[in-house]
């Protein structure tokens, strides 16, 4: 829900580019809703191609950023941009980095689909290992530390308090991952072979026989790491995060799970899904049990069953991945990642039967 100098986008097609009439009845909206431009808007597509589409806007004097759901190949409970409109608009007041929310709008009758703004973040992105190369050893440091400050912050919010009551189910977080994503394989995990079928049995059902106890309810991100934010760098080393982006798998739940799916992430099997060396494996950045010590340090939530958490989240982004290599298979997916994504499953399952 924000934007940066860094954006690239995936090439927009026909369908993706706004019209001068839609860009006004987006103008409208923003207008009844307190933030009126200057000018006519126009807009440039800074990311989209796999998920939800994301435009700058500007008015020649101001920007912002608006995100929409693509046009074609949706599912109906995927691409909520209104629902991330929501979380990001009730951390506006706390200490957690989010862009400033400017207007949502949930019907599709303007431009053919839901759509959010925010303001625009100026910040960089460090996706990629060739990103991360650009920053010292003393950067990279300052780096995390303000990254799991900021996870820390989250965890910290009170979500009844922002209004955030009614965005998830409080309890019984670890068991809905569970039988969520056991469903998921029953449906993409068919075609591997039976090693990697065993060991995701016995990695599903030892987490069935021993799931980790919900300790703390609060606002879950889903899917935190260094590239999920913008960062701002100046002439020293201090690093800040300037505003945390793509709330689509945020929720109610367990904060605990947050930070080992962040832990998880680290994993070098997590180059295979994203197709490429990307920063968040990097050797240069510190291991699992580092990063949790260091959320811990900055006032987190104590990591009760972390070993179990852990082991949830491997088998999770195992899952993920087989789902990745289950629509390749299919011939409905083409690019990086997607060819090796299958790679990543058996080393994942194993990697999470250790943690138990």
């Amino acid at each position: 829900m924000s934007g940066t100098t860094g954006d690239l986008g995936d090439g927009a097609e026909t369908g993706e580019l706004l019209s001068t009439e839609e860009l006004a009845a987006v103008a409208g909206v923003m207008s009844d809703a307190g933030t009126t431009p200057a000018a006519p808007l126009t807009a440039r597509l800074i990311a989209g191609g796999k998920s939800n589409l994301t435009f700058r806007l500007t008015d020649g004097a101001s920007s912002w950023v608006m995100r929409t759901p693509p046009r074609a190949g949706r599912t109906p409970s995927a691409h909520d941009v209104v629902r991330e409109y929501r979380v990001v608009d009730a951390l506006g007041p706390t200490a957690v980095p989010v862009a400033p929310a400017v207007a949502s709008y949930a019907e599709e009758d303007l431009i053919g689909g839901a759509f959010a703004i925010c303001d625009f973040v100026e910040g960089r992105t460090v996706q990629t290992a060739d990103q991360l190369a650009d920053l010292s050893d003393a950067q990279v440091t300052s780096a995390i530390d303000a990254l799991t400050r900021t996870l820390a912050a989250l965890h910290a919010v009170d979500h009844v308090a922002v209004g955030l009551e009614r965005f998830g189910r409080p309890d019984g977080y670890a068991a809905r991952q569970l039988k969520r994503w056991t469903g998921q394989w029953e449906i993409v995990g068919e075609h591997f072979s039976g090693d990697v079928r065993s060991a995701a049995d016995r990695l599903a059902a030892r987490l069935g026989e021993g799931l980790p106890t919900q300790h703390a309810t609060g606002i879950v991100h889903g899917d935190y790491r260094l590239d999920n934010t913008l960062i701002r760098t100046g002439a020293g080393p201090e690093v800040t995060v300037a505003a945390v982006v793509d709330w689509e798998l945020s929720t109610i739940g367990d904060p605990v799970a947050d930070v080992a799916m962040m832990c998880t992430y680290r994993d070098p099997s997590f180059d295979l899904i994203i197709g490429s060396p990307c920063a968040w494996t990097s050797p240069r950045l510190p291991d699992a049990e580092t990063l949790a010590a260091s959320y811990e340090s900055a006032g987190g939530v104590p990591l009760r069953d972390f070993d179990a958490h852990l082991a949830l989240a491997h088998y999770k982004l195992a899952v993920i991945a087989a789902g990745i290599d289950h629509r390749y298979r299919a011939g409905a997916t083409h690019g990086a990642g997607f060819d090796t994504a299958g790679d990543a499953v058996g080393p994942l399952l194993e990697a999470g039967l250790r943690r138990l």
